[in-house]
């Protein structure tokens, strides 16, 4: 095998394994850049070849130049560009860079109409060719444009179960309304409709055979309908309006026997079979959803013996039916967005309000679709359809597509604000006709095998329009391709090649003038990293002068003296580097987006953007991609939660007044349900202000006072609680004021005679029982006066006489 410099070379191709190519490219992400400043890694990478040397950093240069490593070690050839000239290399240097080619570069369009459609154009450049060398970072800017006036294609897809009766009463003069509507936002509008109930197998349908011409037989309040079906394509995209009435008119329900419907299958045949719905590749494409119950998903087929997945194809047979109903299962999640994001269709769900949350957590998981409430009968459906086209018309996100592993891509957008957001990929709060762009950073991180290219796609979505980008690498030294094999300046014993030799087989040294296996003290002195320090730092052997590094297990050893490993550094729950990171003589160089000892650290910082557009809600500090609060009470993902911050109820506020009002500051800028995604409101007519952890709140409403409560779910949503109506208050006429008055003095006056009567008959009371008590008191009969005297008067006198000798003693009268 041959040998350069005295190391182990590769058989073929002359660069190091892919592993030990992202180790070397990742050495400097921590270390100073300044030469002669700190540690200079470029010098201390190990590189033994031009190749390793560019991998190092993209500072890093070679020098090819033949003396130039004389008295130096063979690695002194990787340095700074400064560097290398300073010590005489000045014209025999590879240091090449990424560059950038604007291929196709058509201006943006103005508006959508007017112009042949083919040539619109709503995103710049279209194309783009990169040639990178790994870790040199090149940047390019896209501009994304609204267009106005762009064409329309809507297909108005409903759930023909017996439910949706009362709503297909209320649809059947749709066409004309709807087309009204959409006119004042393009003059270029096509509508196509078509149906579907269930799969017609059991246990999701009727399948008695009683039950195949009427499955609603026996059925008291809906007596006769039509059989089930899965989808049925009626009606092909057009502008003539009256033909979508004519078939909606034509159109009865039927009956399913389980509650969820098949809705999936019929979203996804409506998305792939292009040709018989009419999409047009120059127009908006418009799916709406319209149902009242919740669908079936992937896996729910094996209930009817459907084991088969669903294959992603059109099964339209020429009745326009669904004919792999009965064949294949529901589709997923994930091919609906896929299929739905191959053929740029945005997905509107309208459905019932019982149904909301479930569907509004799919938009999550399928890319480009929107959900909005619809009223049981369906009337509100225009309103629905044009406020759900403002919202997608509103923002713009992009999307990559077959990007390349080995390719990093960083965003940064400018907003119409003129601010810059890094790690944003995506706009809102959009007028028609705004021009937003993204600055792409593109980097690669290692170098694939020789000639290979890759190509990835940047599209917005929903957009037909898309930017391509060919990716060529820049990984090869000139000096290469200027070989010469047995050279004399390699002792005839191997390939001279950018100022080194290659040693053949079972040769060594710097001009291959040593054989494998010679030894000796002579060849040891230049293998120990200082005085009195192992061999090859006891990881190796030492032959010629050089230190072949013994194999691990556990990684690469490396480096001049073996000093250096791939495997002895920090890790995060057991993963070296968290993954995120390459290990480097026992320190961690974190690829791009993420800091830290381990690697642990994002600095990605889309996931502490809240709704409002805001860092965190302003009341936190986004740490590795999470949101630490520092405002006291506040919670949740962004901090956006804090029942007890100062300004809660105004925020509050808003999201009542565009949800119950549709007035109010989030109204005019078509941001309600961006805003307010996580708030249920509910109107009472008494407002219970009981709850200890709900908290009141009031404000002004044209002299009246608009009350309601705020409180916090577990789930994470906010609960308001409102009033039906304002509290309000009339101002109170002079007539009422002085009849007040009046009756106030006279009120008051009746008290007071009240209170002196009282008193009054007290202090009688009190009289008359003291004369009850005097009159107890008296000794004298009741029938005698007092006052009276008798004219005659008695008076007594002692005598003494004796008559006939007897003794009398008495009175004389």
């Amino acid at each position: 095998m041959p040998r350069r410099g005295g190391l182990p070379a590769p058989a073929a191709a002359r660069r190091p394994p892919p592993l030990l190519l992202l180790l070397l490219r990742l050495l400097l992400l921590a270390a100073p850049l300044q030469p002669g400043r700190g540690l200079n890694l470029c010098t201390s990478g190990s590189a033994t070849s031009c190749e390793e040397c560019l991998l190092i950093h993209p500072k890093c240069a070679w020098c090819s130049k033949e003396e130039f490593s004389s008295t130096k070690s063979i690695t002194s050839r990787c340095d700074f560009l400064q560097n290398l000239i300073a010590n005489g290399c000045a014209g025999a240097i590879e240091n090449p860079s990424s560059s950038i080619n604007v291929v196709k570069n058509v201006p943006l369009s103005s508006k959508g109409s007017g112009q042949t459609h083919l040539d619109v154009t709503q995103i710049t450049p279209q194309k783009v060719a990169l040639n990178l060398r790994p870790g040199d970072q090149t940047s390019f800017r896209v501009q994304v444009r609204q267009v106005e006036d762009y064409p329309v294609d809507l297909y108005y897809l409903m759930d023909l179960s017996l439910s949706m009766n009362d709503d297909l009463d209320n649809i059947r003069n749709l066409g004309t309304k709807l087309a009204e509507e959409m006119r004042k936002l393009t003059s270029n509008f096509r509508l196509g409709f078509g149906s579907f109930v269930d799969k017609n197998i059991s246990p999701f349908s009727y399948t008695a055979p009683r039950y195949q011409n009427n499955p609603c037989i026996g059925y008291k309040l809906f007596p006769s309908c039509v059989p089930s079906f899965g989808f049925r394509h009626l009606l092909s995209l057009t502008d003539k309006v009256d033909r979508f009435n004519e078939e909606v008119r034509k159109q009865k329900v039927s009956r399913n026997r389980d509650a969820p419907e098949g809705g999936f299958d019929a979203i996804l045949q409506a998305a792939v079979c292009k040709e018989k719905i009419g999409w047009r590749k120059e127009a908006s494409h418009l799916l709406v959803f319209t149902t009242d119950d919740v669908p079936h998903i992937a896996l729910d087929g094996k209930l009817g013996g459907l084991v088969q997945p669903h294959d992603g194809q059109c099964h339209l047979n020429e009745a326009n039916e669904y004919s792999a109903s009965s064949q294949l299962d529901y589709p997923s999640l994930a091919l609906l967005g896929e299929k739905l994001a191959e053929n740029n269709i945005h997905l509107i769900f309208a459905v019932t309000k019982s149904h909301y949350v479930l569907y509004k957590n799919f938009t999550a998981l399928i890319p480009g679709t929107t959900v909005e409430i619809l009223h049981k009968d369906s009337k509100n459906i225009i309103e629905l359809i044009v406020k759900a086209y403002n919202s997608i018309r509103s923002k713009v996100e992009l999307t990559v597509w077959d990007s390349p592993e080995d390719i990093g891509l960083t965003f940064t957008a400018t907003c119409q604000d003129g601010l810059s957001y890094p790690g944003l990929r995506k706009c809102g709060d959009l007028k028609i006709g705004d021009t937003v762009s993204f600055e792409v950073a593109v980097e690669a991180r290692t170098c694939p095998a020789e000639d290979t290219s890759h190509t990835f796609t940047i599209k917005p979505a929903g957009f037909r329009d898309t930017l391509e980008v060919a990716v060529t690498y820049n990984c090869l030294c000139g000096c290469t391709g200027h070989a010469m094999p047995a050279s004399g300046k390699c002792s005839g014993n191997g390939t001279y090649a950018c100022g080194l030799c290659e040693c053949d087989a079972g040769y060594l040294g710097a001009r291959c003038e040593c054989e494998e296996g010679a030894s000796g003290d002579m060849h040891h002195a230049m293998c120990r990293e200082a005085e009195g320090k192992p061999l090859c730092s006891g990881r190796g052997e030492c032959s010629c002068n050089q230190c072949l590094c013994y194999e691990s297990e556990f990684g690469n050893i490396y480096g001049p003296f073996c000093e250096c490993d791939d495997f002895s550094c920090a890790r995060y729950k057991g993963v070296l580097c968290s993954g995120h990171g390459e290990c480097h003589c026992g320190e961690c160089k974190c690829h791009a987006g993420y800091i830290g000892d381990n690697c642990n650290c994002s600095t990605e910082m889309d996931s502490c953007v809240s709704s409002d557009g805001q860092m965190c809600s302003g009341r936190g500090t986004c740490v590795c991609g999470k949101c630490q609060c520092t405002e006291p009470g506040a919670f949740g993902e962004t901090c956006e939660k804090c029942p007890t911050c100062p300004g809660v109820c105004s925020m509050k506020r808003d999201c009542i007044e565009c949800k119950l009002f549709n007035s109010g500051r989030l109204a005019d800028n078509q941001t309600c349900q961006k805003h307010c995604k996580d708030e249920i409101i509910t109107t009472v007519d008494v407002l219970e202000t009981d709850d200890p952890n709900a908290i009141l709140c009031a404000y002004p409403v044209n002299n009246c006072v608009m009350k309601f409560t705020y409180s916090e779910l577990a789930s994470g949503k906010s609960n308001l609680t409102v009033l039906k109506e304002p509290a309000c208050s009339s101002a109170p006429s002079a007539v009422t004021i002085v009849l007040a008055v009046i009756g106030s003095v006279v009120l008051i006056g009746i008290i007071l005679l009240g209170l002196w009567k009282l008193l009054v008959t007290i202090h009688d009371r009190r009289e008359f029982d003291r004369f009850q008590s005097e009159r107890s008191r008296a000794r004298y009969e009741m029938a005698s006066n007092p006052l009276y005297r008798k004219p005659i008067s008695t008076h007594n006198v002692e005598f003494t006489f004796n008559k006939l000798n007897r003794s009398y003693n008495g009175t004389v009268d």
